[in-house]
């Protein structure tokens, strides 16, 4: 469905929102979005909630859940997030929103064999909120062969071009960049997904600047392992997903018996080492970086002597809330029906308008 009141405006307000695979919480994003040569952009109001401990383990644990458990989640999700768009909504009550735009939360992504899953997508969301819904924006460009993924991209192209890059550190890392004419976009490594996981066995939800990796020892047999890994001699497109931790770097982890300083530190070289790879290969030097991971100094001090780049991280705001409010503004493109996935980045058979309108049943 389309809103055609929405497609030709210059000018949106919109609440974007994000569930990235760390669990941090649900990230919300009001912003408006200006075009008129070019888009431009700005946060109005923005904030995450973060999850309970409950729905963290029903969240960790979805992707061993049978279908008919796992339509309960997506239905109970879908509720929850409802409750939490619907309190961030009347905080902002003087804004008339033009649509919510929601990623929903993974629960598994497996491209290669024709498959993602983002709950929280139900069109009974549009009703709950009585707003314009666009969400499940992956599951097009993975019918279309591609990776579903990375989706933010274009408006890492469309909303910051004045950067050589932009590099994303969430669960995920992820980079996006100009080349040959064309944006390319891929997953690099795990970060948070990972480095969360290991510092939870000490009871703890990340580790703080990186305090805890840094008086811990690299072990190199494991180190060397985790870079031999076949995803990273691999070429664009490429995107990756819980299932490639659990089967890959967790198994792998498990045959080692390091004491959890160790272990982060070398998850951190891993991690630091890889990234460096890819800016020094493609020579990107003036870099936009987002995400969580940005605020583990440890990992970016490595990063910085792997590159010899001085990497400066964006405003605050940015870098907390970048994806979601890309996520708006893809809903924005979508509504628009102008691309927003792009073949060269996931490798589908042609630029798209990825996503789904739903409108909200109008009430008796």
């Amino acid at each position: 469905m389309r809103n055609s009141n929405l497609k030709n405006k210059s000018e949106y307000y919109i609440l974007g929102v994000m569930s990235g695979t760390s669990l941090d919480g649900i990230d919300l994003c009001l912003s408006s979005f200006q075009f008129v040569t070019s888009w431009k952009f700005q946060i109005i109001s923005a904030k995450t909630v973060e999850y309970s401990k409950v729905w963290k383990y029903r969240l960790r644990n979805a992707i061993d859940l049978n279908p008919l458990d796992l339509e309960k989640l997506n239905q109970d999700y879908t509720q929850f997030l409802a409750e939490v768009i619907q309190s961030f909504m009347e905080s902002c009550s003087d804004i008339v929103l033009d649509a919510v735009c929601s990623h929903g939360h993974t629960v598994f992504h497996e491209p290669a064999h024709g498959k993602t899953l983002q709950i929280g997508n139900l069109a009974v969301l549009a009703n709950y909120l009585n707003k314009t819904l666009v969400c499940d924006f992956r599951t097009q460009d993975v019918a279309l062969g591609g990776q579903g993924a990375p989706l933010v991209p274009i408006g890492d192209a469309l909303l910051f071009s004045e950067y050589d890059y932009c590099l994303n550190l969430g669960g995920f890392a992820n980079i996006s960049f100009e080349h040959n004419s064309k944006r390319m976009a891929f997953d690099i490594c795990p970060v948070n997904i990972i480095l969360n996981h290991f510092v939870a066995l000490l009871g703890k939800e990340y580790d703080s600047e990186g305090q805890i990796a840094s008086t811990g020892s690299v072990c190199i047999s494991l180190l060397e392992e985790l870079n031999d890994l076949e995803f990273y001699k691999q070429l664009p497109p490429k995107s990756l997903g819980l299932e490639w931790v659990q089967s890959h770097i967790f198994q792998l982890i498990e045959t080692y018996n390091l004491e959890p300083a160790s272990l982060l530190r070398t998850l951190v070289e891993h991690c630091a080492i890889q990234l460096s790879i890819v800016l020094n290969q493609n020579h990107l030097k003036k870099g936009l970086i987002t995400g969580g991971g940005v605020f583990n100094s440890f990992l970016m001090q490595r990063l910085s002597e792997l590159t010899k780049c001085d990497l400066q991280p964006a405003n605050p705001m940015i870098i907390e809330f970048k994806e979601a409010l890309i996520f708006g503004f893809l809903g924005v493109l979508k509504l628009r029906n102008e691309p927003n996935c792009l073949q060269s980045v996931t490798g589908a058979s042609r630029d798209h308008s990825s996503g789904v309108i739903y409108l909200p049943e109008k009430k008796d």
